[in-house]
């Protein structure tokens, strides 16, 4: 049984991650953005996009009644 390697780095609030020497994928928490077949190609992808923010949840406003 081999062990999993997980090479991760941040780059403009998106994760660029790669697993077992695969693919280097460019993420957010919940959306995959790119895949890409170098490290570099990954990085240049991530810096071209626009700093990442996640969205923060605004509770309703409550009507009175």
């Amino acid at each position: 049984m081999s062990v999993p390697i997980l090479n991760k780095m941040h780059m403009n609030g998106y994760d660029v991650l790669s697993v077992n020497n695969g693919p280097w994928r460019v993420c957010t928490q919940g959306d995959r953005l790119g895949s890409f077949s170098s490290r570099e190609e990954a990085l240049a992808y991530a810096a071209s996009l626009p700093a990442y923010r996640a969205r923060t949840v605004r509770p309703l406003a409550q009507q009175s009644e």
